[in-house]
């Protein structure tokens, strides 16, 4: 399962192996500076929306990789047993947020500290 951590000054989603394969991508740092907010996702499936490029996913059931709309690019990691999770909004750099499925979304977004 991808991690996301805070890390000095930086927020970083660590992936696994796997989830490095079906994202077509390594793991991401992006600078807190850059975080917007961090909030708790009800639907996490749902709320991963665009054109995968490139990335895996079956609609309802998992989404991994960058997504695309005509007016910002997310990278989602979001797997069939995640029902809730995290969107984290960014600003200034690759991507305009993170969605990531979490068990435990409330324990996270507390842990992360910003």
């Amino acid at each position: 399962m991808a991690e996301l951590l805070r890390d000095g000054d930086e927020l970083v989603l660590r992936l696994t192996t796997l989830e490095k394969m079906e994202g077509v991508h390594g793991d991401i740092r992006v600078p807190l500076s850059a975080v917007q907010s961090i909030s708790v996702v009800e639907d996490v499936i749902h709320a991963v929306h665009g054109l995968k490029m490139p990335g895996s996913r079956i609609p309802g059931i998992f989404a991994m990789g960058t997504f695309i709309t005509g007016n910002s690019t997310t990278f989602a990691i979001v797997h069939h047993q995640n029902k809730r999770g995290v969107r984290v909004l960014l600003q200034g750099g690759k991507y305009d947020a993170l969605i990531i499925g979490a068990e435990d979304p409330e324990k996270l977004v507390a842990s992360l500290g910003v």
